[in-house]
C-alpha cells in the first residue's frame, strides 16, 4: 500500500463541558475529554476489570459551537477524525507532548430524554451529525418522511 490512514474512531462518554477559544477572524475550537471503557476479566482472581481511556478531542468552528451548545458532561457521543501530536514547552523548558483527537465527525447517541436540562440547554438533538458532513441531519422533518419509503 503506497498511502497511509490516519482515521479514528470512538464511541464514549464526555468527561466534562465544552470549552470554548475564540480567535480573531470569528474562528473557534471546543476542547473535552472522552473517556472509553474496556472491560476483561481477570482469570487469576475471576473478577471484572474496568479501565478507562480519555481522550482529548478538538472540534473547530461551527462544529465547536454545536457540541457547546447540546453535550453535556456525561453524554455519549461518537467521535470520528485523526490523531495529532503537539509539542510545548512547560515553565522549566521541558519539551511536553499532547495527542488529540482532531475530530472531523460525530453523531450525538445520548436521547434527549436521558440528559439533564440546563437553563441553556432545555432541546438536546439525540443524533446529530456536524452540518458540513452530514446535511440532512439537520434538515426539516419533512425530508425524513421522504426517506422512509426506502427498502433499507
Amino acid at each position: 500500500m503506497s498511502g497511509t490512514l490516519n482515521k479514528v474512531m470512538l464511541i464514549g462518554h464526555t468527561g466534562d463541558e465544552v470549552k470554548m477559544h475564540y480567535f480573531e477572524g470569528g474562528n473557534c475550537i471546543g476542547r473535552f475529554p472522552l473517556a472509553t471503557n474496556d472491560s476483561y476479566m481477570n482469570k487469576s482472581t475471576g473478577e471484572r476489570v474496568t479501565t478507562t481511556e480519555w481522550h482529548n478531542i478538538v472540534v473547530r468552528n461551527k462544529a465547536a459551537e454545536i457540541c457547546e451548545k447540546y453535550l453535556n458532561k456525561g453524554d455519549k457521543i461518537y467521535i470520528e477524525g485523526r490523531l495529532k501530536t503537539r509539542k510545548w514547552q512547560d515553565e522549566q523548558g521541558k519539551d511536553r507532548y499532547s495527542t488529540e483527537i482532531q475530530c472531523t465527525d460525530f453523531t450525538f447517541l445520548t436521547p434527549k430524554n436521558e440528559t439533564q436540562p440546563t437553563e441553556s440547554n432545555t432541546q438536546h438533538p439525540s443524533n446529530m451529525s456536524t452540518p458540513a458532513a452530514n446535511p440532512q441531519a439537520v434538515s426539516s422533518s419533512t425530508q425524513q418522511t421522504e426517506d422512509d419509503d426506502l427498502p433499507f
